[in-house]
């Protein structure tokens, strides 16, 4: 394990290597506590390098076995070995070379799932993104490509499978109870995105014919038994890969595709070159065990990882640095096909809770940093909602400002150009400056600026002049590194409504540039003069959230209600609802801390009821309007000296005032939002059984009672109405006969099923209150629990963490000190795992003193710690001191 958390990695220091990867060769004698990996690599020296330059490869954890100079031992004197580097000297000056590399790793003790390790009698690879380096010496950076040749030699009856990257060339017997297979990948490929898999495992195989006539061979891997439940994961992905043709206009490059599901991975999925190891979580569903949330996932998730065949595989990153080129580019195209797939403006609305509840308190924390960082200690730490999801949403930003043909010239260009190449940011927006012959040089600053944009409107009608002025000004606050920053350019999609709920085109607009309905925000203040109005007009800004801003627009309730009813754009319709319930939420946390009752404005309630009730609207958006902000989100707003305990209390007593107010539309709503007919996954009955848990959500708070819950849990025909029903009982009524009854007839029901066992332990660790901290400590006395499992660990430990602030952050700080101590033990075998639950802890500021104090204590008792990996080495020390 690495414990070095000195070194700096800086942007401004890259450099390309001294030499050049010609070709890979690898042959693997697999063996559980043995592996002999042997590394044929032919280099030249690169034009212009140092003649005298050594060659140094990386190495994490390694003991050299062997090492042949075109095919002869190199000389003792001529190489020096350490577990984390090879460095070979005196080689040719120009002419190509040849050395062969010979290791020998245990894969069944490698507990970090990084690199080759075995579990469950399965060996796989995680070599994103520093994990190949744990297999041979190499030079292990995005920017080294080459085509790879592998041999896989292992025992048959353990192993009749041997799968890696590209096609398949053959295989044989190889000797008593042995056998071979051999893959080639003829596309020059970073060592990132190998992939090594083997083993025992069942499959379900189709082919898809690409635009150019081609049949792909898809096959998708899994346990023994558990073939049925990947059907929806190849359905998912042969729709990924028509869209990706019909939309961006990329086929499929290889015979193959092959998917493996894994239950040990760290990660969600690898999009690993012809061959995506998957955790199985998201490849595996069937209506009794997967929720309407799991479907959508996997959906997205196996989009996500095909379309990285372009954006990430052929087309690569120059270093990490640029890890958003690949990954929030990806986000964006996989959220733009679930938005085709089901309902645009409810997956929008998703895609921004999810962006507000996790992005944005990183990009104010201490952990903030740049989508395009310059600097890190730990690249495995910078696999952030910022590179993700604000990524994405720096590229859904290009596609506003250029507009849809603009935006496809652009990703045409950049596909073409830099096919086969490893890039970088620059080069990426340059292809849009190209394409449309814009200067994005100012827009640019969305990669180099950590911090969410504070926006501030105000606006005056002048009712003789026929004018509306909006007043608009930026700050972007200061960021660990960053004290001062620039104006952004700053894209708002804007509309004016009259009171009638009608539109309003004004006739010009001068101060700022305006088109298609966006006004483009470049300066710290700006003007807009809109001409033409003859009525005080209704404003929406930021519609379909066209900027990952913060705004500050004071609006009268009686204008957001008008919002919520007419407006055209049905994500700012949820917004203006959103706009209405935050007041009213922050306005009960802080009564419920000072010991005042909580009273709710009219208008909020019966937007909110009037949404509820309104046909109109798809089921889906009605559910989603019901969902008010979360004790996060409210938290986030308030700012600071937050109590958990408070906020929980005051939107516990806002939900029962909607509750009692609007009884008897959710009793309509829930006896009418029923499917009929045998299960499906697709969005609008997946959107009616939503509807239909936020009104059984209400009921319980209205009635008060378990009743209909246990009632609705023991009715079930389906996980996602099912596993509703058991939270609420959990949550609601924690203590009761049906709570204990229900959440032990599913245990008993599930047990067998990984997956759904950890919905039963992330059920208990969300249960509000200072209790939940004894119930988790008990859980992991379970034989059910199992530390050495990501999945497990996430599901009540991470769980705990991210999703419980009244559990987790309970006034005498044991939640914090428990968090300490198993940071410390996950961090002993997995600390990746470790630090990416100790992420929890960054908004720790924010807390009252007392608690904010508990949180302190504790990340110090980790910052202490001996032996702390590099990984959670860096989390904390930037935690404490950012």
């Amino acid at each position: 394990m690495r414990t070095d958390t000195g070194q700096v990695i800086n942007l401004a220091d890259y450099r390309p290597t001294d030499f050049v990867l010609e070709r890979v060769d690898l042959t693997f004698e697999l063996d559980p506590t043995e592996t002999k990996v042997e590394s044929r690599l032919i280099f030249h020296r690169r034009e212009g390098a140092d003649p005298k330059a050594p060659l140094i490869l990386d190495g994490d954890e390694l003991s050299l076995s062997g090492l042949l100079f075109d095919q002869i031992e190199m000389p003792a004197a001529q190489y020096s070995a350490t577990p984390d580097a090879l460095t070979v000297r005196d080689l040719p000056a120009t002419e190509p070379f040849e050395l062969t590399i010979t290791t020998i790793i245990n894969p069944s003790e490698n507990t970090q799932l990084m690199g080759l390790y075995r579990t469950g009698g399965i060996y796989c690879t995680q070599c994103e993104a520093e994990g190949f380096r744990r297999i041979t010496y190499f030079p292990d950076r995005p920017d080294v490509l080459a085509p790879y040749t592998v041999n896989i030699i292992a025992e048959k009856a353990a192993n009749p499978l041997l799968l890696s990257n590209g096609n398949f060339l053959g295989g044989a017997g190889y000797g008593e109870g042995k056998h071979f297979a051999a893959w080639f990948d003829p596309h020059p490929k970073p060592s990132y995105l190998f992939a090594l898999v083997a083993g025992d495992l069942g499959i379900i195989e189709d082919t898809f014919t690409t635009k150019s006539g081609r049949d792909v061979a898809l096959k998708i891997y899994v346990e023994h038994g558990k073939e049925p439940r990947a059907a929806y994961a190849m359905d998912a992905l042969k729709r990924s890969m028509k869209w990706d043709e019909e939309v961006f206009g990329r086929e499929y490059d290889l015979d193959i595709f092959m998917i493996v599901a894994v239950s040990d991975f760290n990660m969600g999925a690898m999009e690993n070159k012809g061959l995506n190891v998957f955790n199985d979580k998201y490849v595996l569903a069937d209506p009794e065990t997967a929720t309407d949330a799991d479907y959508a996932n996997i959906e997205a998730i196996i989009a996500h990882e095909y379309f990285h065949n372009w954006t990430g595989n052929r087309i690569t990153c120059r270093d990490w640095f640029q890890l958003c080129l690949k990954e929030g580019l990806t986000v964006y195209r996989d959220h733009e096909f679930s938005s085709d797939q089901r309902s645009r403006p409810v997956k929008r609305i998703a895609e921004v809770r999810h962006l507000k509840s996790e992005q944005f308190p990183e990009d104010g924390g201490p952990l903030a940093h740049p989508v395009r960082p310059t600097k890190y200690r730990e690249i495995n730490n910078f696999y952030t909602t910022t590179v993700y999801e604000k990524g994405s949403e720096v590229t859904r930003m290009i596609a506003t400002l250029l507009g849809k043909k603009l935006f496809k010239k652009g990703m045409d260009t950049y596909f073409k150009r830099h096919d086969g190449e490893a890039v970088t940011i620059e080069d990426f927006v340059k292809c849009f400056e190209d394409a449309s012959g814009r200067d994005l040089a100012q827009f640019s600053l969305w990669y180099h600026q950590a911090g969410t944009p504070l926006v501030t409107a105000s606006g005056t009608y002048d009712a003789k002049a026929k004018t509306f002025t909006l007043q608009l000004e930026q700050v972007v606050p200061a960021t660990p590194g960053q004290a001062d920053k620039k104006p952004m350019h700053i894209p708002l999609s804007l509309a004016l409504f009259a009171e009638s709920g009608k539109a309003i085109k004004p006739k010009s607009v001068e101060g700022a540039e305006y088109a298609n309905e966006v006004l483009h925000l470049t300066g710290k203040t700006q003007t807009a003069v809109f001409h033409g109005i003859a009525s005080r007009p209704v404003v929406s800004i930021n519609r379909s959230f066209s900027a990952p801003i913060n705004l500050h627009f004071d609006q009268a309730p009686a204008d957001l209600a008008l919002l919520a009813r007419h407006e055209t754009d049905h994500f700012a319709r949820w917004q203006a609802l959103t706009d209405l319930a935050l007041p009213n939420l922050l306005k009960a946390a802080r009564d419920a801390r000072d010991g005042k009752a909580v009273a709710c404005e009219q208008t909020f309630v019966d937007a909110l009821l009037a949404a509820a009730s309104d046909e109109t609207l798809e089921p889906a958006f009605r559910a989603q309007a019901l969902a008010l902000p979360s004790e996060a989100d409210i938290a986030r707003e308030l700012g600071g000296n937050n109590d958990p305990d408070a906020i929980h209390a005051g939107r516990q007593a806002v939900m029962k005032q909607i509750a009692e107010q609007g009884a008897a539309i959710f009793a309509n709503l829930f006896e009418t939002m029923t499917t009929s007919g045998a299960f499906s996954p697709d969005a609008a009955s997946a959107g009616r059984r939503a509807l239909r848990n936020a009104a059984l959500t209400y009921l319980s708070y209205a009635e008060n009672t378990p009743v209909r819950a246990k009632a609705a849990f023991d009715a079930a025909n389906n996980m996602t109405e099912q596993l509703h029903a058991l939270t609420l009982l959990a949550h609601r009524f924690p203590d009761s006969a049906e709570a204990v009854s229900a959440l032990s007839a599913f245990r008993d029901r599930f047990e067998e099923n990984a997956l759904v066992v950890d919905k039963w332990f992330s059920v208990q660790a969300t249960i509000p209150g200072a209790a939940t901290l004894d119930r988790v400590k008990k859980l992991m006395d379970s034989p059910l629990f199992k530390s050495t499992n990501p999945n497990r660990v996430r599901s009540l430990i991470g769980t705990f963490a991210f999703t419980n602030p009244t559990g987790f952050g309970r006034a005498d700080g044991e939640g914090y000190r428990f968090l300490a101590g198993e940071i410390l033990d996950i961090d002993q075998r997995n600390p990746q795992l470790a630090a990416r639950i100790l992420t929890s802890m960054r908004s720790w500021r924010s807390l009252e003193p007392a608690r904010a104090d508990f949180a302190r204590s504790a990340l110090m008792e980790i910052e202490r710690a001996p032996g702390l990996s590099s990984d959670v080495g860096d989390i904390v020390e930037r935690t404490l001191k950012g």
